[in-house]
């Protein structure tokens, strides 16, 4: 499971940290190998946005197969997304991906989300509040990936939306 410390950075992905923030049973289907979004049209919408977006800027970059930066710009790592419907999702997986970033010693750089559909962006800072708050989210994380029963979660209006519906209600 994922540990962390100055000189080693968690074993999450973006991807996983997004869901966590979304829902938590999301986060469990997907880390026991239940992959639903590859068949979810929203997804392909998503990609489909982020592919023909900014595309003389972008320069996506894989680091550690765990975190995919969509371009880095003048010390701004950047994040497209299609709708601000998850925005606390979106800035906590691009918050990750600095907390991520000065696991490995880089340090001093700021994200932004880029909703191109909405013509908007968002300015995220890792704070010491923040990191924080992504430290926490890590371990809890930890506890759910690790458990062999997936989290009880309430109805969301998201889930009417969400490609693991059918496994969570169905």
């Amino acid at each position: 499971m994922s540990t962390s410390t100055p000189d080693s950075p968690p074993s999450f992905t973006g991807t996983e940290v997004g869901y966590y923030f979304i829902c938590p049973k999301k986060l469990w289907w997907f880390a026991h190998g239940v992959q639903m979004e590859r068949e979810s049209d929203r997804v392909r919408m998503g990609k489909l946005v982020h592919e023909e977006s900014y595309q003389r800027r972008r320069k996506e970059l894989n680091i550690d197969d765990r975190i995919v930066l969509d371009w880095r710009e003048d010390g701004v790592i950047h994040e497209v997304k299609l709708t601000d419907k998850m925005e606390e999702a979106h800035e906590m997986q691009l918050l990750y991906y600095l907390y991520y970033l000065k696991c490995k010693g880089v340090e001093g750089l700021r994200g932004q989300i880029d909703y191109p559909k909405l013509r908007e962006t968002k300015e995220v800072e890792l704070t010491e509040e923040k990191e924080k708050e992504i430290e926490k989210a890590l371990v809890e994380m930890r506890r759910i990936v690790s458990s062999r029963k997936a989290p009880e979660v309430e109805w969301m209006k998201i889930c009417g939306k969400c490609a693991y519906a059918e496994l969570c209600w169905g």
